[in-house]
This record gives structure tokens, C-alpha cells and sequence, in this order.
């Protein structure tokens, strides 16, 4: 078998135990199977390659497993596995114990499935933000914090077939960023806001905490010029009375700066909305205007200090609850076609020096992870780890 002599198929290796026994995984299980393959450590120099049953147990003792955590369907292979275990010459008996599986809605966890999702090229390698890994969640922004309060919100169980909802895993991880991730502005659908009654040349530094209950992280340059840009959601042309954002005469504070007041809209040939002239008050700096309320606050970025960023906005990948539970529909069928959206932003100078896997809370935006790969100094990527609010019941909500 291992020079070669045999065919595939022609010739196993079996453990000699017992073919009347009531579990099957004991009746002279098969241990090594001829293979004419290539292996990719290997080359073509083994012709038998080993079964998982029979390697599982003696790989755990030679790596000095204690406990082998394993789902509920290898509750039947346990006799197998302490077997092998008493039969070999290993050095110490690990202990297997089955849990059931955790399963999350609108994602897969089967490796079957996430292989296919890799090799048709649907994400972008094991690591992809969408992906349910350890390396695609790292990837995406999530913290080993968020992740170990999310094991603990949900416990572990033997009842097979639980669903558990993925807003228990964002409110996990907002509620580690929201403590520790430092603040920034960043506008992810630039519109130019010019300000008629300041001078070409004017410009104000304000200095800026960068997180609001935390002394320990520095303090933000952040540019205030002529010429800004603020996100399109925050203004509207016909704006309904409860809309307490920007629109034609009505007013609004910057975040950290002035109220404005929108004086005229320009529009291209098309009619679309391409910038707003507006007016500062200047009595207006950390404080209301006397005698009127502004509700609404925005944030903003100087157009001359912004720098240009790649703003990746991840979702679901899937719309289906349980994507999969239908055998009769494959379950290729029920992905996301929005589960990215790519865009280009303007972000706030201070976002300049960040480094890979660095986070942020993109101010009235969410929260965000300087990309692992992408992310340079010259070519700034960020990946979305989670919005600031839950927006997908929204979308479910009217669907």
C-alpha cells in the first residue's frame, strides 16, 4: 500500500475490534486508504494517508490536549477516539466532550460551504470581513474582548439546533469599541459646503479629545477652513419637519464648531445638488446661538486638510435567516448582493498615521478597522466592523 503496488480502493487498513457492536463506528474501522495524489507538503511521496478518527485522538495527545471540544455529531465517535487512545502508544488521554454547535443567523459556520464561498471566488479568501473565522472577524475589527463577551452572553449548550441572533455579537463588539476605540470624523458621501462669510485664507485648529472618557488617548488636530465637506444624508432640499439635519434656510452645528445657516443650493445641468453655500455665525463656538435652538449636529471635514480614504461597508452575507435550512434550494441562492459596498470618503488629518487593524469610531457613522492588507500610509483602507446602530432590523423590519 505504501509503495504504490495497489489501486485506490483496492486495499484499507482496518482496526481489528468488534463487527457485532452496537455502535458502528467500532466495527473494524478503517485506518489508512490508498490516495494518488499530490499533497501539498508532501509531494507524491506517501501513497496512504490516515482517517480522521484514527488520527483525531493521537494528534490532541501529541499536542497535549487536555479536553477536545467537539460538536455533537462526534458524540458517537467518542468510543472510537478513547479506544485508539488505550490502543496506541501516546503520550497522555485527552478527554472529548461534545457541545452543541453555535449557530448564527444570516451566516454559515459549515467549512464545506465557506470552502466553496473561497474557491468560486464569492469572498476574498478565508479572511474576507464577511467571513465567520477567526481571521475574517480580526480582519473586520472585532476585538478578543468582544468575542469572549459574546461566548459568555450566550453560554454553551447540549440542545441541538439553537439559532443564536447576530445583534448578540454587534452589541458585543460596540460595546468593547465604544470604550475603547478613539474618535474621528470621516465623510463617507462627500457634499462641498462653502462658506460665504469666511475668507479664503482663514483657518482654526480645534483640539479635540479623542475619546471622551478616556485621558489616556491623545488629543486630535482637527482643521476647520472655508470650504468643508459633509455627508449628502445630512442635508435635504424638501425637508420634512422632523429633519434636523441641513436644508435650504435652516440651521445646524458642526460637530466641535460653528452653527451655519444654508443660503443657496447649486445644482449641475442635471439637477443634481453638487454644493451649498452657506454663513457662520461666529458667536455661535461651543455654545447655541442666544434665543434660538439648533438641534441638529453634523460632522464635517476640511476640504483642503481632508485626506482621501477607501471606506469598505460591510453586512450580512447572506438574507436568509438560515440560509441553508432549505436542501431543496441551494443556499448560493440567498447571498447579499450588498454585503459590500466600497466608497470613497474624506477623513479628518488625523486618520493619516493609522496602522492595520487599528479602530476607530467614525463619529455618527460607526465603527471602523484599518484593513490588515490593504491599509498604507500612501493608500488608506478602512473596513466597516459594525454600524452605530442596528440598521439591518430596519431593512428586516420593512421587508
Amino acid at each position: 500500500m505504501r509503495t504504490g503496488e495497489f489501486a485506490e480502493g483496492e486495499k484499507v487498513l482496518r482496526a481489528k475490534i468488534d463487527m457485532a457492536s452496537p455502535n458502528i463506528n467500532l466495527r473494524d474501522p478503517i485506518l489508512y486508504r490508498i490516495r494518488h495524489a499530490e499533497h501539498h507538503q508532501t509531494g507524491d511521496k506517501w501513497k496512504i494517508y490516515p482517517s480522521y478518527d484514527f488520527t483525531h485522538g493521537q494528534s490532541d495527545a501529541l499536542e497535549g490536549i487536555t479536553h477536545s471540544i467537539c460538536t455533537l455529531e462526534f458524540e458517537d465517535h467518542r468510543p472510537l477516539y478513547e479506544w485508539f487512545l488505550d490502543n496506541l502508544p501516546v503520550p497522555c488521554k485527552p478527554r472529548q466532550i461534545e457541545f452543541a454547535r453555535l449557530n448564527l443567523n444570516y451566516t454559515l459556520t459549515s467549512k464545506r460551504k465557506l470552502k466553496l464561498l473561497v474557491d468560486e471566488g464569492i469572498v476574498d479568501g478565508w479572511d474576507d470581513p464577511r467571513m465567520p473565522t477567526i481571521s475574517g472577524m480580526r480582519r473586520r475589527g472585532h476585538t478578543a474582548a468582544s468575542i469572549r463577551k459574546f461566548c459568555d452572553m450566550i453560554g454553551v449548550t447540549r440542545a441541538d439546533g439553537g439559532l443564536v441572533d447576530i445583534a448578540m455579537l454587534t452589541h458585543a463588539i460596540r460595546s468593547d469599541l465604544e470604550d475603547n476605540a478613539p474618535r474621528a470624523m470621516c465623510v463617507l458621501k462627500p457634499l462641498k459646503v462653502v462658506l460665504t462669510n469666511v475668507p479664503e485664507d482663514h483657518e482654526e485648529v480645534y483640539e479635540v479629545a479623542g475619546h471622551p472618557a478616556r485621558e489616556d488617548m491623545p488629543v486630535r488636530q482637527v482643521p476647520f477652513t472655508r470650504e468643508l465637506y459633509i455627508d449628502q444624508d445630512d442635508f435635504m432640499e424638501d425637508a420634512p419637519k422632523k429633519f434636523f439635519r441641513l436644508a435650504p434656510g435652516k440651521e445646524v452645528r458642526l460637530r466641535n464648531s460653528y452653527v451655519i445657516r444654508c443660503d443657496e443650493v447649486i445644482k449641475d445641468a442635471h439637477g443634481e445638488v453638487t454644493e451649498l453655500h452657506c454663513s457662520v455665525d461666529f458667536d455661535t463656538l461651543g455654545k447655541n446661538p442666544e434665543g434660538r435652538k439648533v438641534k441638529g449636529v453634523i460632522h464635517w471635514v476640511s476640504a483642503s486638510h481632508g485626506i482621501p480614504v477607501e471606506v469598505r461597508l460591510y453586512d450580512n452575507l447572506f438574507l436568509e435567516e438560515q440560509p441553508d435550512k432549505d436542501k431543496d434550494v441551494d443556499f448560493l441562492d440567498h447571498l447579499n448582493p450588498e454585503s459590500l459596498t466600497v466608497t470613497h470618503a474624506f477623513a479628518e488629518p488625523s486618520l493619516a498615521k493609522a496602522v492595520p487593524e487599528s479602530r476607530f469610531q467614525f463619529e455618527r457613522v460607526g465603527y471602523f478597522c484599518a484593513d490588515r492588507h490593504a491599509c498604507t500610509p500612501e493608500s488608506l483602507v478602512f473596513n466597516r466592523t459594525v454600524g452605530l446602530k442596528d440598521s439591518w432590523a430596519k431593512i428586516k423590519q420593512k421587508g
